[in-house]
């Protein structure tokens, strides 16, 4: 197949570039990005409702990648439970080669055609899950083969990739093909492709804890209190939903431990 994300860069001579020049035309690569994510909203739409019907009934979201890809599904599930005081398994991120790829490339890992369902399996994942697989080539043997068993198995499939019609949409119930042209450097996916999937991420994961009830208005009120500008965060959005001083709505937080206790104890 031609892929589109190992087209030749749109410009040359990279390395005579002015500093400048070479800042704008990589943000002007990177402006293409939210019109190409747009034009997948539908099918976004549909694969986060499906997600949610499954999550409310008790299912979870997995993610499975390799390199790039791969960091960025588990940064988003990472993200999810200091953000909406979720459990860490509502949200699962698995990349090729293991944890040792987060910050190491683990040589072949991605090629592997069993390793991602034996991943998948040590999470007992069912029928009841969704498994999105992340992969801007859209051939990653470790995605498209970890989907292919996935749909064997009856659970929800769906892709985030870069490239039209890649393998890896055949396997895939719900495929986002999020085409954003070739990148400035030639090849290099971490960049407008990274970006894209970062975006599709997080458009999945806000989307999902917002249905699944974990904000309240636009506030977070289940994250973790875990430092002190958290805390202030969270003694003013108590402060200013059922009002009082800063030191009672502060008060209130500590004695409750969280934002959406303490609004609750405030207004019995």
């Amino acid at each position: 197949m031609q892929k589109v994300t190992e087209e030749p860069s749109l410009y040359r001579h990279l390395e005579k570039m002015p500093v400048k020049e070479i800042l704008t035309h990589i943000n002007e690569e990177d402006a293409k990005v939210h019109l190409a994510i747009q034009e997948v909203i539908p099918r976004l739409t549909e694969l986060v409702e499906a997600i949610l019907e499954r999550m409310k009934k008790g299912g979870r979201l997995f993610y499975i990648g390799a390199g790039t890809s791969g960091r960025l599904g588990i940064l988003d599930a990472s993200e999810c439970p200091p953000t909406y005081g979720v459990p860490p398994d509502w949200v699962i991120g698995l990349i090729a080669g293991g944890d040792h790829a987060i910050r190491n490339a683990v040589e072949f890992a991605e090629d592997s055609e069993t390793q991602a369902w034996k991943d998948l399996q040590d999470y007992f994942v069912n029928d009841q899950d969704a498994v999105i697989g992340i992969a801007a080539s859209g051939t990653t043997p470790y995605v498209v083969h970890g989907l292919k068993e996935c749909q064997k198995h009856g659970i929800l499939t769906a892709c985030i990739t870069c490239n039209p019609d890649a393998p890896v949409s055949a396997y895939a119930d719900y495929s986002l093909e999020v085409i954003v042209g070739p990148e400035f450097v030639t090849g290099s996916t971490r960049m407008k492709a990274g970006t894209a999937q970062k975006l599709v991420l997080n458009m999945i994961s806000t989307t999902v804890m917002i249905g699944l009830g974990r904000v309240v208005d636009n506030k977070m009120v289940d994250m973790q209190l875990s430092n002190q500008k958290l805390v202030d965060r969270g003694t003013k959005i108590i402060k200013n939903t059922v009002g009082g001083t800063y030191d009672d709505a502060k008060a209130l937080l500590l004695e409750h431990g969280s934002v959406r206790k303490a609004i609750e104890a405030a207004r019995q």
